[in-house]
C-alpha cells in the first residue's frame, strides 16, 4: 500500500503536466490551461510543494522554505498554516487571482460492489448521453467513462478527467433532478473499478465547500490522503 506522500506525488502528476525539474506547467487536460503558481499538497506524513515553471527562482525558493514549515500532525481539513504567508509572497510579484483548497482521496475498489445500474459508454450506446450534451464529445478522451442509467437515460456520470499511466482523476456530474439518490456514488464506484482494472489508481478530489462531493467520498469509504491548496 502506498503511503500518503507517494499518493500525493501521483496525484500531482495526474493533475498537472510537469517539466523535467518537477515544476508545474499546465492543467493535465485538453486546452493547456496554466497550472496554479503554487500547489501545496499536505498529508499526515509530509508536504509536497510545487511552483509553476515561470515563477522566479527566488520566489520559488522562498515558497519552498515556507512549505517546509508546514506542520503535518493537524486535521487535514484545516487550511495550511503557511498558506497566507505564501499568498503574501506571491502577491509581491503579481496579484493573486484565486486560492482554492480541497480534500484528496484514493478509492479502495476491493470493498466496492459492482453497481447494477452502471454502464460503460462506447460509440454503440452514446445515445444514453442525451441529457449530458457537453460531455458527449468528451467520451473518447475520458475513458473509462461510466454512467448510471435510470428509465433509459444517463442520470449521473463519472469519467477520467486527468489521466496518467499510474493514476486517473475522477470527474463527476449528476442531473439536478436526480441528485440525492446515490447515483453519483454508483457511478464513481463503477468508474473506480474500471480504472483499477487498467492497473491505475482511481483518485478523487473536490473542493472544501463541496459537501455533496465529500459525501460521496464518505459513502464509498475512500481513503483521505491529503489536502490540496492552489494559489494562482
Amino acid at each position: 500500500m502506498l503511503d500518503e506522500l507517494e499518493l500525493m506525488r501521483l496525484h500531482i502528476a495526474a493533475l498537472f503536466t510537469l517539466d523535467a525539474s518537477g515544476h508545474l506547467l499546465c492543467v493535465n487536460e485538453p486546452g493547456n490551461r496554466p497550472a496554479p503558481r503554487v500547489f501545496l499538497g499536505r498529508t499526515p506524513v509530509g508536504c509536497v510543494l510545487r511552483t509553476r515553471a515561470d515563477v522566479a527562482d527566488t520566489v520559488a525558493a522562498a515558497a519552498g522554505a515556507l512549505g517546509d514549515t508546514e506542520p503535518t500532525r493537524v486535521p487535514l481539513a484545516q487550511r495550511p498554516h503557511c498558506g497566507d504567508a505564501i499568498r503574501t509572497l506571491l502577491a509581491r510579484d503579481a496579484p493573486v487571482e484565486s486560492v482554492w483548497s480541497g480534500p484528496a482521496y484514493c478509492i479502495d475498489t476491493s470493498t466496492l460492489a459492482d453497481p447494477a445500474n452502471a454502464v460503460r459508454i462506447t460509440a454503440a450506446n452514446e445515445r444514453l448521453m442525451e441529457a449530458f450534451p457537453d460531455w458527449r464529445n468528451e467520451v473518447p478522451l475520458r475513458n473509462p467513462f461510466v454512467v448510471v442509467v435510470e428509465a433509459g437515460r444517463a442520470v449521473a456520470l463519472c469519467c477520467s478527467v486527468r489521466i496518467t499511466p499510474g493514476a486517473h482523476e475522477a470527474g463527476v456530474e449528476t442531473l439536478p433532478d436526480s441528485r440525492g439518490r446515490g447515483y453519483a456514488s454508483s457511478a464513481v464506484a463503477a468508474w473506480g473499478k474500471a480504472v483499477a482494472a487498467l492497473g491505475a489508481l482511481p483518485l478523487y478530489s473536490t473542493s472544501t465547500e463541496n459537501a455533496a462531493s465529500q459525501g460521496v467520498a464518505r459513502r464509498l469509504r475512500m481513503r483521505l490522503f491529503g489536502l490540496d491548496y492552489h494559489i494562482t
